[in-house]
């Protein structure tokens, strides 16, 4: 009797865990198709639209067609806000203005797309007033969190997308991929 219950005890915990990391991935994909909505309605309205009572608000959308990948960005960076999709850091500029906007998101959800971006890739940032710009890769590193070697008081219009490295990794550690890349265009 006992050689059955193990295995079925180990079975059940492996389903639990899979639903659990099923779930967070499901939760991300929804979040995105609700935040898509609702930033193109900010977009189209010049309203502010959330996509659910106590979202944070969409305030960009990234894409990078080369490798078909696209994210909707929340204003904030906050634990809460990082769950559902990329968060624009606070006292960063905003994309297209002069300075450094800086964007972070999960290396296992919404940011997984980075290990596929090359330099020279394109990054298309358009954002919720309706503006476009666009980015061209230019470099990235492997930094520690506390030592990122963005330059705040940047001249030009630059992006930095960032996430936790090693992309593989099932635990966080101290280090951040970050993708820096630089304004080439605008709809403007």
């Amino acid at each position: 009797m006992p050689r059955i219950i193990s295995p079925l005890a180990l079975a059940l915990i492996g389903i639990i865990l899979f639903g659990d990391g099923a779930y967070i991935h499901a939760k991300a994909w929804l979040a995105q198709v609700l935040l898509e909505r609702a930033f193109d309605q900010s977009v189209a309205t010049g309203e502010v639209v959330r996509p659910w009572s106590w979202a944070d608000r969409p305030v960009a959308r990234i894409e990078v067609r080369r490798i078909g990948a696209r994210a909707i960005v929340l204003e904030g960076a906050s634990g809460q806000a990082l769950a559902f999709g990329p968060g624009h850091i606070r006292q960063t500029a905003d994309a297209g203005e002069r300075g450094v906007a800086v964007y972070a998101a999960h290396r296992d959800t919404h940011f997984r797309f980075l290990r596929n971006v090359a330099i020279g890739d394109l990054i298309d940032v358009t954002r919720s007033d309706g503006k476009h710009f666009r980015f061209r890769a230019d470099s990235s590193a492997v930094v520690r969190f506390d030592a990122s070697g963005i330059d705040p008081a940047a001249r030009a219009a630059e992006l930095v997308l960032a996430t936790c490295w090693p992309f593989d990794a099932v635990a966080s550690g101290p280090e951040r991929y970050i993708l820096h890349a630089t304004l080439i265009g605008t709809d403007e």
